[in-house]
């Protein structure tokens, strides 16, 4: 395996393959290149996010981690129908990115509840096709951080030039990837196909539906980083039922524990360094192969700027209150959708 093809393993590919060389000469090569790998991709991203604000202004950095996961998902997946059709899904993507998260903060708790259920599910019909790419914790993920981020006014304005050019590069990066893919399904088969008979359909429903609603109880009571439970709930909602109660535990458990290292950090570090903690999460989860470490480090970006705005004990009560939430209610939420879905299903096959 060459330099450039051990660089586009994944955290757990290179784990993995490290694990089972025998040859210690060949074993610290692959070490070396597993660490090369992890601080190119964290010099990568502060580049570009940097980049973004420098040129977009601080409140768009948000634009450019958007971007960045979207990059770093589309020059690897595709869509499931023909590579021009793909760039279709694109541009419907980031016109739902750039409008929808807008649009919510404009609106009452009951009508942004509304948007959400379309606008999220456009965005896993047009995106999350192929479950096991996982495309929704980058295009779901997206649209959560640019509602909980919002900004007004010029900074909009900004914020519309930087996704519009985020999605030129996008596009780019993904027909050069995927021109020769052999696919002939189209655009219009990814609606054409939706069906309530259908396992991902139904995952569809439940995720859209749950993380809605999740954002709607937290509007309505009043808490501010309503995205945290929604992105709780996304993180939860897996495709397959069976697996999200583990993953619920996961969820709440493993930020904690960020929690709890965050706080030691924000104690022992002098204020000075706080704006680093992001960046040693994002080392962090470039050396995590599993979710549950992921999970760990991802807290350390999220409450770096909470900690900033509500002091760091309000920041992490929200964070840890926001996240059991979501993970709860989310179990609750699928074996309820779950019932509904059996019932459906045996009134359907009743009445055929």
């Amino acid at each position: 395996m060459t330099f450039y093809q051990e660089l586009q393993l994944s955290s757990t590919g290179s784990k993995e393959l490290i694990k089972k060389t025998t040859d210690p000469k060949e074993k610290r090569r692959h070490i070396l290149i597993y660490n090369v790998k992890v601080y190119l991709v964290v010099a990568f991203c502060f580049a570009l996010v940097t980049l973004f604000s420098a040129v977009f202004g601080s409140g768009n950095s948000v634009a450019g981690v958007v971007v960045l996961l979207a990059l770093l998902v589309l020059r690897q997946a595709d869509f499931g129908i023909k590579t021009t059709h793909g760039l279709l899904c694109i541009a419907g993507i980031f016109g739902i990115l750039i409008i929808g998260p807008r649009f919510t903060n404009t609106l009452a708790p009951i009508p942004a509840f509304f948007v959400n259920l379309v606008c999220i599910m456009l965005l896993m019909i047009l995106g999350c096709h192929n479950v096991i790419m996982s495309n929704h914790s980058t295009f779901v993920l997206g649209y959560l951080l640019l509602q909980g981020y919002d900004v007004t006014g010029e900074e909009y304005s900004m914020r519309v030039i930087s996704l519009l050019i985020g999605m030129a590069i996008c596009m780019a990066v993904f027909y050069k990837n995927q021109r020769n893919r052999p696919y002939r399904r189209t655009f219009l088969d990814l609606f054409r196909e939706f069906n309530l008979h259908s396992a991902r359909n139904w995952w569809y429903i439940r995720l859209t539906v749950m993380v809605s609603t999740a954002l709607l109880i937290m509007s309505l009571l009043g808490l501010p980083r309503a995205m945290w439970a929604g992105i709780a709930c996304m993180s939860v909602c897996l495709p397959f039922t069976k697996d999200c109660v583990a993953r619920s535990g996961s969820r709440w458990q493993f930020n904690i524990v960020g929690c709890a290292i965050f706080i030691v950090l924000y104690l022992v570090l002098p204020e000075s360094m706080y704006p680093y903690i992001g960046m040693i999460g994002g080392i962090g989860v470039g050396y995590s192969a599993g979710y549950a470490w992921q999970t760990v480090f991802n807290t350390f970006g999220a409450l770096s700027i909470a900690a900033g705005l509500f002091g760091m004990p309000a920041a992490v009560a929200l964070r840890v209150g926001a996240n059991i939430f979501g993970a709860a209610y989310t179990v609750i939420c699928n074996k309820v959708i779950d019932k509904l879905a059996d019932r459906f299903m045996v009134r359907q096959s009743a009445e055929a």
